[in-house]
């Protein structure tokens, strides 16, 4: 029976990646993340004793303390963030329990520096279609998922990456692009480690979408039919991404939980 205040490595894996995950925040000591310094998909390091600065910006959010092993610094944190008004729990377990059940780890080497209030920031082309709004969604669900993601003209973006320390995407020449027949959302993937079979399946049809090869997934002509939609629905970017959002949200959905289901007249009721 779970601890009051834990939640299982189990019931969280299942909430990452949805709209519903809580703030994941990653307060193991200096020395066991420097044993692994991989962390949870969209965790954040923070220090448990410097709390007091984190909590004005959790207004209206929930959160999970991980810590190492389940015991004083996550129990701590997440007790302190509830006298403090924030809703929070802790993993039990801790950091060694999820990886001992072989759950998704993320490489964060590669990621931009974070902003004064902790965000990565992100830069790419205006007027997305595929890839430009796949990426923002797998760093939203996966990464950060207060990430800043900032649209400007093409011509704009390495400036406007220099500028603001953000992390170009999706353009020729940068790190975070196409590579051979790989599209930009595959080499998230890859560099962050994202071992995710519901990911991966999402991948192709992205792929397939994204460089005109409809054949490689029997979905990719509908993510690219309801893509070239939206982007003829919305002039403003944002406004573009917010709605892509809940496209992304049903695709990767339908990747981990119904992809052999067929259409037939019961009604299935939605699940964690």
């Amino acid at each position: 029976m779970p601890a009051p205040n834990s939640i299982s490595s189990d019931k969280l894996a299942k909430i990452i990646g949805t709209p519903r995950v809580p703030l994941l925040l990653d307060v193991r000591s200096t020395e066991d993340f420097a044993a692994d310094s991989r962390l949870i998909p969209g965790a954040s390091r923070i220090d448990d004793q410097a709390l007091s600065e984190l909590v004005p910006h959790l207004t209206g959010s929930t959160a999970v303390v991980i810590c190492q092993a389940g015991h004083k610094r996550s129990q701590g944190a997440a007790a302190w963030l509830r006298a403090d008004g924030c809703p929070a729990e802790y993993l039990e377990g801790g950091f060694e329990a999820w990886k001992a059940a072989d759950l998704p780890l993320i490489s964060p080497d590669k990621l931009p520096p974070r902003d004064a209030r902790g965000r990565t920031v992100w830069v790419t082309r205006s007027r997305p279609k595929i890839d430009r709004i796949a990426c923002p969604w797998l760093i939203r669900r996966f990464v950060d998922p207060r990430t800043v993601i900032l649209f400007v003209a093409p011509s704009e973006v390495l400036g406007v990456a220099e500028r603001y320390d953000a992390a170009p995407f999706d353009i020729e020449n940068v790190f975070w692009s196409h590579r051979g027949e790989l599209c930009t959302f595959d080499v998230m993937l890859a560099e962050f480690g994202l071992s995710v079979p519901a990911l991966d399946r999402l991948a192709n049809m992205i792929r397939g979408a994204d460089t005109a090869r409809l054949d490689l997934a029997p979905e990719a002509a509908g993510l690219l039919a309801a893509s070239l939609g939206l982007s003829r629905m919305y002039s403003d970017d944002l406004e573009q991404l917010e709605a892509g959002m809940l496209l992304y949200d049903a695709f990767y959905r339908w990747a981990r939980d119904a992809s052999d289901e067929t259409h037939n007249w019961p009604t299935n009721k939605p699940k964690v």
